[in-house]
C-alpha cells in the first residue's frame, strides 16, 4: 500500500489545486442535495444502508464523555414508523476513529442486528464489537402508533452507554432554496434571496439513529503526539454479501471482514451531495479516507467551487476540512462543550466535531461564499432536542384530528 507523506501531500494538493482552478471551469456543478441523504444511486436503490449524518461532541454534562452518532434510513413518514423503523440484519453499520493525525483509520466500532421477525413489538438485538473495548449487545427501541413517543432504550457496558432506534431527524436544512441558488450560480445570475423561503426539508420526518457515549478513559489512551488531542469520526455501512468474489476493490485502513462490501460513507455534511458530480457519488461512497488525502476527489471539489466562485483561500479552508486528512469530522477533546440540546456554545461546534443543534450549513455556505455571511434561513431544528443522551428528540407521531399542515412538500 503506498502512501504520500503529509509535507508531499500538501505539495501534491497545492500544485493539483493550481492546475484545477485554470484548467476545471467547464465541469457542471452536481445538483443538490441533504447532508447526507440519498446522496447516490447506489444508496436510493439501498436505503437500509443511506447513511444520513454524523456526530461527534463532547457530553455538554460532562465532558469526560465522547458523543459519537450516525443517523440511516431517513425521510420515514411517522405514519410508517413501525414499519419503516428496522435496522437490516445484512448490513454492518461502523465507526472509524482516526487517532494519529493522518488519514488512515486506526479503530473501529461495529454494530449489526438480528432479523426483525418476530413482531412489531419486539425489539431487535444489536451486536457491538470494537478494536478498543470489550463487546456487548444492547436492545433497540421500537417504534409505535402511540401520541407518546416511545422512550429510548439505553445500555450501559463498560461504561459505554448505547441507544439505537426511531428518533427525529435532526438535521435542518431547506434543499429545494440551495438547489435554487446553485441554479442561479450557473445561469450566472447568483440569486441568494431564494434562501428567504426558510423552510425545513426534514421537519416532521424520522430516521434511524445509533450513538454512544463513550468515557474519555478508553479514547485517550488510543491518541498519539501526531493527532494532537484531536479524534477523527466517520460513519459507514458496509452489506453483507454471499460471495467474496463481488468485491471489488481493495480496502484502505482498518478492514472489513471479506464478506461486506463497502455501501455508503459519511463524516463532513453536504461533501459528497454538493462537491462531488454525479456520475462519481456512488464511487465517493465507496472510496476511503485514504482515497481522499492521495486527492482521488479533489479535482472535483475544486471545479465545484471554482464554479461557485469560492476562491483559492476558502478551498483550502473546506480542503483542510474534508480532503487533506481525509473525510472525517474532527473533533479536538480540548475544547469544551456546553449548553443544552447537545451543546450549544459558541466556538465548541462545527467544524469542531459536529453538535445536533450546529448550523452546518450556514457554515458551509458562508465558506464558499468566501466569508460574505450566507444562510438558508433554516436556524435550527423544527422539535427541541434532549438534554442527555442520547440527546435526539423522540421520534414524531402521526398527527392528531385537525391539523391542517402535514409538511408533506417541504
Amino acid at each position: 500500500m503506498l502512501f504520500m507523506s503529509k509535507h508531499t501531500r500538501k505539495i501534491a494538493f497545492a500544485a493539483l489545486a493550481l492546475t484545477l482552478v485554470v484548467g476545471t471551469l467547464l465541469l457542471p456543478a452536481p445538483p443538490a442535495g441533504a447532508a447526507d441523504h440519498g446522496d447516490s444511486p447506489n444508496n436510493a436503490n439501498d436505503r437500509a444502508a443511506d447513511l444520513g449524518d454524523t456526530y461527534a461532541f463532547l457530553d455538554p454534562n460532562d465532558n469526560t464523555k465522547v458523543i459519537i452518532a450516525t443517523t440511516v434510513q431517513g425521510f420515514i413518514v411517522p405514519g410508517e414508523a413501525v414499519n419503516f423503523s428496522i435496522f437490516d440484519q445484512n448490513v454492518r453499520f461502523r465507526f472509524e476513529l482516526e487517532t494519529t493525525g493522518d488519514a488512515v483509520p486506526d479503530h473501529f466500532i461495529d454494530v449489526m442486528f438480528t432479523e426483525k421477525g418476530v413482531s412489531a413489538a419486539t425489539p431487535q438485538t444489536a451486536m457491538i464489537s470494537s478494536s478498543f473495548f470489550p463487546s456487548f449487545t444492547a436492545q433497540t427501541t421500537v417504534a409505535n402508533f402511540n401520541d407518546a413517543a416511545p422512550a429510548p432504550t439505553i445500555t450501559t457496558s463498560n461504561g459505554i452507554q448505547f441507544f439505537a432506534g426511531p428518533a427525529d431527524d435532526p438535521f435542518f436544512f431547506d434543499i429545494p432554496a440551495f438547489g435554487r441558488f446553485i441554479a442561479s450560480v450557473n445561469a450566472g445570475s447568483p440569486n441568494p434571496a431564494v434562501f428567504q423561503r426558510g423552510r425545513d426539508t426534514f421537519a416532521g420526518y424520522n430516521t434511524l439513529a445509533i450513538a454512544f457515549s463513550i468515557p474519555r478513559s478508553l479514547v485517550d489512551p488510543l491518541l498519539s503526539g501526531g493527532a494532537g488531542g484531536v479524534i477523527g469520526v466517520d460513519a459507514r455501512t458496509q452489506r453483507r454479501i454471499p460471495n467474496t468474489s463481488a468485491v471489488s476493490r481493495p480496502f484502505r485502513g482498518v478492514a472489513p471482514a471479506a464478506n461486506f462490501v463497502n455501501v455508503d460513507r459519511d463524516g463532513n455534511p453536504a461533501v459528497n451531495v454538493a462537491l462531488i458530480p454525479f456520475a462519481r457519488k456512488s464511487e465517493y461512497n465507496q472510496a476511503t479516507t485514504v482515497d481522499d488525502a492521495l486527492g482521488r476527489f479533489a479535482p472535483d471539489i475544486i471545479a465545484t467551487l471554482t464554479r461557485l466562485g469560492t476562491n483559492s483561500a476558502n478551498i483550502s479552508v473546506l480542503a483542510g476540512v474534508a480532503v487533506t486528512k481525509g473525510d472525517y469530522v474532527h473533533l479536538n477533546l480540548s475544547t469544551a462543550n456546553s449548553g443544552t440540546g447537545g451543546g450549544n456554545n459558541a466556538g465548541a461546534g462545527f467544524p469542531n466535531g459536529r453538535r445536533l443543534g450546529d448550523d452546518v450549513i450556514d457554515t458551509i455556505l458562508t465558506i464558499i461564499a468566501n466569508g460574505t455571511p450566507l444562510g438558508d434561513n433554516v436556524n435550527s431544528n423544527d422539535v427541541p432536542f434532549r438534554d442527555t443522551f442520547p440527546f435526539f428528540a423522540p421520534p414524531n407521531q402521526p398527527y392528531p384530528p385537525g391539523t391542517t399542515d402535514d409538511k408533506t412538500r417541504n
